[in-house]
């Protein structure tokens, strides 16, 4: 893959984080009764991050789960023989609350869809948001998110590649080209 561009440094994910959690509490009041739900594996660390950030606003953070969405996936046969299963871990109830999923590239919507499908498993919460860090563009199914840290037009043959400190070591988005597709 070919480096192309830095889309979002380390600052510019930072506001964008904090941007986003005042965008949540506006649409959705003092934040009592939602919770996040990051999708494996750096819709964790950003579900936390905003966390963080409702909570400095509002001095209470809302709790943060952590959701597999592997076997809830459309295209498990085509990712691995033996998809790698992680585990969901979302330690308080969905029921009636405000879930917001948490990811960090929407591209064609399937992975919010798994997403959707692995919270109703769960229970039923009052209504389900989407945060994504990144929305390229090209979907294929009618999935929109709710609050986007940026919107980046892309190519099919370009690659966004989001880094964060706590899974890569370093905080930051960057888009490549591959020249393989």
């Amino acid at each position: 893959m070919e480096f192309k561009a830095e889309l979002m440094d380390q600052a510019a994910v930072e506001r964008a984080l904090v941007r986003v959690a005042h965008q949540i509490l506006e649409r959705n009041g003092s934040g009592e009764n939602i919770c996040l739900m990051g999708i494996r594996t750096r819709g964790v660390p950003l579900a936390r991050r905003l966390a963080k950030n409702i909570g400095a606003l509002e001095g209470r953070e809302p709790p943060v789960g952590e959701l597999d969405i592997t076997l809830y996936r459309d295209d498990l046969s085509r990712i691995a023989d033996a998809p790698v299963v992680e585990r969901t871990n979302v330690p308080f109830p969905v029921e009636g609350m405000t879930v917001i999923l948490c990811d960090d590239v929407i591209y064609t919507g399937r992975t919010a869809r798994a997403a959707m499908d692995a919270t109703m498993e769960l229970g039923r919460p009052a209504r389900v948001q989407l945060f994504c860090l990144v929305d390229r563009g090209h979907r294929e199914l009618p999935i929109r998110p709710d609050f986007v840290g940026k919107n980046v037009p892309t190519a099919r043959s370009e690659v966004v590649a989001v880094r964060l400190d706590e899974v890569d070591g370093e905080t930051g988005v960057k888009l490549f080209e591959n020249k393989s597709i």
